[in-house]
């Protein structure tokens, strides 16, 4: 499955992030966030997509919407939410769903990741 995670402000929301994916067993990992986010670095692969967090909800997700269009294999992806406010998760979800593509939300926690 493929991982899509967002990384907004708040480098400590980042750790959830990472531990996605040094914890998990993802086909492919792709990491939205504004200019801020091009500074984060991990050791397993990913691909980093720019966005501009500040844009109006509408336009966020028109803008999530075309930047992601053909970046999937399957018809469903693992979600991470734990960064962001909630006009960037409604647009990143949005866009997901209107691909369409199946979300399952996925999270980090002391038993390992889990799906929500």
């Amino acid at each position: 499955m493929e991982l899509v995670a967002l990384l907004s402000t708040g480098k400590g929301t980042w750790a959830q992030v990472s531990g996605l994916m040094k914890y998990g067993e993802w086909d492919k990992i792709i990491l939205i966030g504004g200019d801020f986010a091009k500074d984060f670095t991990h050791e397993k692969k990913f691909e980093f997509i720019k966005v501009d967090l500040d844009k109006k909800l509408k336009d966020l997700k028109d803008e999530l919407s075309q930047k992601l269009k053909g970046k999937f294999e399957g018809m469903e992806v693992a979600l991470s939410i734990a960064s962001g406010d909630g006009k960037e998760h409604m647009a990143l979800v949005s866009a997901l769903i209107n691909l369409p593509m199946g979300v399952r939300f996925a999270a980090l926690t002391k038993d390992g990741v889990i799906d929500l």
